[in-house]
């Protein structure tokens, strides 16, 4: 019997499909936020937006206003994101971001332009901010143990060959006429959106999520289409169940959408830390600095080096070429090297550039300033081979399913929130403090290493259930929960629930065997599945003595234990 396909692709060929529409989310997302950099000193945006000519506040805020709007986005999934699954989501971030951009193109002399671009751009934001939140959570839910890392960083590492497409269209666009040089940008992110939207009309749903549903048969449908596996196989039922004991022991298996009060516990599972852990690394993403380079760097080159605006525009599309080359490079170590290591890399990296900008700008003289555009060089070849992709990454691995989809919204609200924050002040920093911003900027990175060293643990080459098992051993055992990622060995699917019983995850009585394991999954599929009767209602749920659920249940006296012990 053949795996069941979706768009007619199974097995590798599906995964890719999963993967290249991920992907293309993210261009866009990289896309839009290389964009307005090349256009916002324009004299024909200028002429158009009247506002913004030689304001650096209306500038920032032109360009900034865009994180708000992706905040929101995020935070409308924290809300309902676990409700309305990851494909939906990522559907309808993709049609909102399509609406913003119509918003933008059609503004006009003389009808309130500036108004209207804001509000296009907030639009656009808030599409932007409902996609950031989940691709990552639907990849990392979609993907095998042996190549997640890779693929959600292939995810981050376009966010750079999305910006260099845009600096390189901005700087073609600028030798057309007034409307093309700043329409045609902005219109271009159709392409991308129409292509998130129409095969993800067509793929599948997250088997984790479907099964955070109750949904057995097509999580069944689903894991089998991806994986290449027969529907009734063997290889089918230990991944499926692998999942729903994680779900139980997280206290998510039946419920639709997570409480926010999950969010804080503790206990085994360690929801809170695991959450600021994904939260944190989304922080220092950005208030490393990032942004001051990525949007601004025409303007760095104008108003610290003193080029001319076509050179400056020239010179950060070689810019962007170099943060290509560099974002590929994750691709190849981030499972040998781990997440650690490149955080720690990163950090290193951007702080030592930073250094080199501030000291070659301290004298004031054009050619010594030469100098620092070699440091915004350095500084964004590092961070786009370490700290580009990795706080997509880390969040959507280091959180449990229960609260992943919750989790990883409040990290993506975190980076838009201080996106917003470090776009918004760079021009003025730069104005009234000059080499400061790049001195204040080395400072905060060199902040990062203790933090990495001393609370990361190592995710690499880790199951998701894995890393649940991490946690509740830095727990039970009241070690460093980066020492238990380092103790714990390898672990094959059948040593994971030994492990999980043995830290407390999964109730030790409730696993009877293989032959009870195979009986409940029976049970669970005509319980959930079969719908209707009241007899599989009554017993969908299977209450040992002490009080555990044992069988589908909604998992909460599993969970709440957990979180007490």
């Amino acid at each position: 019997m053949a795996p069941p396909t979706y768009m007619g692709l199974s097995g590798r060929p599906l995964s890719i499909a999963v993967s290249t529409v991920a992907t293309t989310g993210f261009l866009l997302f990289g896309y839009d936020q290389g964009v307005m950099s090349g256009i916002i000193t324009a004299p024909a945006f200028n002429n158009m937006f009247t506002e913004t000519k030689d304001n650096s506040t209306m500038q920032g805020l032109v360009t900034a206003i865009y994180e708000i709007g992706c905040l929101a986005g995020a935070m409308l999934i924290l809300g309902v994101g676990d409700l309305l699954g990851r494909r939906r989501a990522i559907i309808l971030g993709a049609a909102v971001m399509l609406v913003g951009v119509i918003i933008q193109v059609t503004s006009m002399p003389g009808a309130g332009p500036l108004a209207q671009l804001i509000v296009g751009r907030v639009i656009m934001g808030v599409g932007n901010g409902i996609n950031t939140s989940t691709i990552p959570t639907y990849q990392a839910e979609c993907s095998k143990t042996s190549n997640r890392g890779l693929l959600i960083c292939i995810e981050g590492g376009v966010i750079a060959f999305g910006t260099l497409i845009a600096y390189w269209i901005d700087y073609g666009a600028s030798y057309g006429p007034d409307d093309l040089v700043w329409r045609f940008p902005i219109a271009f992110q159709v392409i991308f959106a129409v292509f998130i939207i129409f095969p993800m009309i067509f793929l599948p749903e997250s088997p984790r999520w479907l099964l955070s549903h109750q949904r057995v048969e097509d999580a069944d449908k689903v894991i089998s289409a991806i994986r290449g596996y027969e529907v009734d196989s063997e290889e089918t039922a230990l991944e499926r169940n692998l999942i729903m004991d994680s779900l139980r022991a997280a206290g998510g298996f039946g419920q639709k959408s997570t409480p926010i009060k999950a969010l804080f516990t503790g206990g085994k599972t360690q929801h809170f830390r695991r959450m600021l852990l994904g939260s944190s690394a989304q922080f220092m993403q950005q208030i490393g600095g990032c942004n001051a380079v990525i949007y601004y760097f025409p303007i760095l080159f104008e108003e610290s080096i003193g080029e001319t605006h076509s050179m400056s525009l020239l010179l950060g599309g070689i810019n962007m070429i170099v943060y290509s080359i560099f974002a590929t490079t994750s691709w190849f170590v981030i499972e040998r090297v781990g997440r650690r290591r490149l955080f720690l890399i990163g950090s290193v990296g951007q702080c030592l550039s930073m250094v080199l900008t501030f000291a070659c700008l301290i004298p004031g003289d054009p050619l010594t300033a030469r100098g620092a555009a070699v440091g915004l060089f350095t500084y964004i070849a590092f961070f786009g081979a370490t700290w580009l992709p990795l706080p997509w990454l880390y969040p959507a691995e280091v959180n449990p399913i229960k609260t992943r989809a919750k989790a990883n919204a409040v990290s993506t609200c975190v980076n838009w929130l201080f996106n917003f924050v470090i776009v918004m002040v760079t021009p003025i920093m730069v104005t009234n403090i000059g080499w400061g911003t790049y001195l204040f900027f080395a400072t905060v990175n060199a902040c990062f290493i203790p933090v990495i060293y001393f609370f990361y643990p190592e995710t690499a080459r880790r199951s998701l259930e894995e890393i649940d098992i991490i946690f509740a051993k830095g727990h039970v055992e009241s070690m460093s929960y980066v020492k238990a990622a380092k103790d714990l060995p390898q672990l094959q699917p059948l040593e994971i629930e030994e492990y999980a019983r043995r830290y407390g995850l999964v109730d030790s009585n409730s696993r009877a065997g293989a032959a009870g394991r195979d009986a409940r999954d029976e049970e669970e599929k005509a319980a959930i599945s079969g719908g209707s009767s009241s007899n599989n209602t009554s017993n969908a749920v299977i209450v040992d003595e002490h009080g555990v659920e044992a069988g589908l249940g909604d998992g909460l006296k599993t969970s709440e234990r957990a979180d007490r012990d």
